[in-house]
C-alpha cells in the first residue's frame, strides 16, 4: 500500500497540465471510517509559490495521478509504500529511472504515512470525551508518546497523554512543526550550494525573536535533534527576564545544550548571529519587523512568522484622508473593519517586501481561526531573485509614510 508521494521539480508549462503553477505535491494515506466511507483515502496539498490547495483522492486517482505526471510533469516522485522507497527520476533528456531502496526499520517512519481520524472515543486526550473536531492526524510528535518538554510545560502527562485543556497548544505546536518540516530540504541544499553543510561543528542555526514561554522553541530543538538527527543550534530572545531564566532553566534541566535564551528587545538586539532560519510568533506589531529586517540584512535562508498586534499601519488609516466615493471609505468607517483591513494590509505588504529581497513568500494558515484569530503565517524561503525595486501601490494608494517599509526597504 502507498503511504504517501511526493512530487517536485515540475516542468516549466505545468500550468497548461494541471492548471496552476504547482512547485510540489505532498500526498499522504488517510486512515478512518469517514474517508473510507467516501472511498477518498488519500489527503493531497497542491503548492505553488504562494498558496497551498487541498483535496481528497481515491487510491484509483492515486495511481492514475502517479501513472500520469511521475516522471513527465515533475521531474521527481518520491514514494514511500510499507515495505520500500520508490524514486522516479527524469533527466533533462527526458530519460525516466526508477530506483528503489528497502525501508528495513525506521522510527521516523510515522512522520510520512498516514494522517489518522482519530474518534472521539478512543482519543488519548488526558481527560477523555474529546471532541469530534479533534480527528487527527498523526502528528510530529505524537501523542502518547512522552516528550520530556512537553511534559515540563504541563501539555502532556507523564504518561504522554495529552491535558485536555493543552490540546490547542499540542496541535498548534505540530502545525509549526509540519511548517519547518516543509522548508528543511531547501535550507539544507542552500548549505549544501554554499558549501557549509551541517555538521556537528557547524550546526543549522535557528533563532527565535518573541520567543516567550517557549512552547515552539523547545519543539524545534526536540525536533530536529531527536526526531530529524540534525545538528542545530537554537536561541530565543525575549524581553521579559523572568520567562527566559525559567526556559533557560529547564533547558539545563533537561541537559538541552543546544538550546539557549537571553533578554533582548528584537529592535535593538545587536549580536550577529547568522541564522539558517529566523521565527517569529505573535511577536507584536512593529517588533515583527525587525525580526524580519534582522533576517534579511543577515541573510537568513527561511524565515517563519506569525504576526501579531499591527497598530502602525491602523494608526495612520483615517476617514479624514479619503473623500466618502474613495474605495477605501467603507473600510474605514467602522472600528473592527479598519482592525483587520489594517492587519492584511501590513502583511501583503510584508509579503511584498520580502518577495523584493529575494525571497519566495508563501501566506499559510497557521492554525484554525476557531483556536485563535491570530492564524497567519508567513513563511519565505531566501531564493536570491530579487524583484526589481518595491514599488507597492497599495501604500501609495492608502498614503503611507512612516511604515515597516522604511525599515525594510533599506539595500542590504
Amino acid at each position: 500500500m502507498i503511504l504517501s508521494v511526493t512530487f517536485s521539480k515540475p516542468i516549466k508549462n505545468i500550468s497548461e497540465i494541471l492548471g496552476a503553477e504547482y512547485t510540489r505535491v505532498k500526498i499522504k494515506l488517510l486512515t478512518g471510517s469517514l474517508s473510507a466511507a467516501k472511498n477518498e483515502n488519500y489527503f493531497a496539498e497542491l503548492y505553488t509559490e504562494t498558496q497551498v490547495f487541498h483535496k481528497k483522492m481515491s487510491e484509483a486517482e492515486l495511481k492514475e495521478f502517479i501513472g500520469t505526471h511521475a516522471g513527465t510533469t515533475f521531474k521527481n516522485c518520491v514514494q514511500r509504500t510499507e515495505s520500500e522507497e520508490i524514486t522516479i527520476l527524469a533527466n533533462k533528456k527526458g530519460k525516466v529511472t526508477e530506483l528503489r531502496k528497502a525501508i528495513k526499520e525506521s522510527t521516523d517512519l510515522h512522520r510520512f504515512t498516514q494522517i489518522k481520524n482519530v474518534s472521539a472515543e478512543k482519543s488519548p486526550v488526558s481527560g477523555g470525551g474529546g471532541s469530534p473536531d479533534r480527528k487527527s492526524k498523526n502528528y510530529l510528535l505524537q501523542e502518547g508518546v512522552p516528550v520530556p518538554f512537553l511534559v515540563h510545560l504541563g501539555i502532556m502527562t507523564a504518561e504522554g497523554k495529552v491535558v485536555k485543556a493543552k490540546y490547542d497548544k499540542f496541535r498548534q505546536i505540530n502545525r509549526f512543526l509540519e511548517m519547518l518540516d516543509d522548508i528543511l530540504d531547501d535550507v539544507m541544499k542552500v548549505r549544501q550550494s554554499e558549501n557549509s553543510p551541517v555538521s556537528e561543528k557547524n550546526p543549522l542555526s535557528i533563532v527565535d525573536f518573541g520567543s516567550g514561554k517557549s512552547y515552539l522553541t523547545f519543539a524545534v530543538q526536540h525536533y530536529l535533534s531527536e526526531v530529524k538527527k540534525i545538528p542545530s543550534a537554537i536561541f530565543g530572545l525575549d524581553l521579559k527576564k523572568d520567562v527566559i531564566d525559567y526556559c533557560s532553566t529547564l533547558a539545563q534541566k533537561l541537559a538541552l545544550k543546544n538550546l539557549s535564551f537571553a533578554v533582548g528587545d528584537i529592535a535593538s538586539f545587536g549580536e550577529e548571529k547568522q541564522p539558517d532560519i529566523i521565527v517569529t510568533l505573535h511577536a507584536c506589531d512593529t517588533a515583527t519587523d525587525y525580526a524580519l529586517d534582522y533576517a534579511i540584512r543577515h541573510k537568513a535562508k527561511a524565515i517563519l512568522s506569525v504576526p501579531c498586534c499591527q497598530h502602525e499601519i491602523n494608526s495612520q488609516l483615517s476617514t479624514k484622508n479619503f473623500p466618502p466615493d474613495s474605495p477605501f471609505a467603507p473600510l474605514l468607517k467602522y472600528g473592527l473593519i479598519k482592525e483587520r483591513f489594517a492587519a492584511l494590509a501590513t502583511d501583503a505588504i510584508r509579503a511584498e517586501l520580502l518577495e523584493s529581497k529575494g525571497y519566495r513568500v508563501q501566506i499559510l494558515e497557521f492554525i484554525e481561526e476557531s483556536a485563535t484569530p491570530k492564524n497567519l503565517l508567513i513563511r519565505a524561503v531566501r531564493t536570491g531573485k530579487k524583484k526589481n525595486g518595491f514599488k507597492n501601490q497599495l501604500m501609495t494608494k492608502l498614503g503611507l509614510s512612516q511604515t515597516l517599509a522604511n525599515q525594510l526597504k533599506a539595500e542590504n
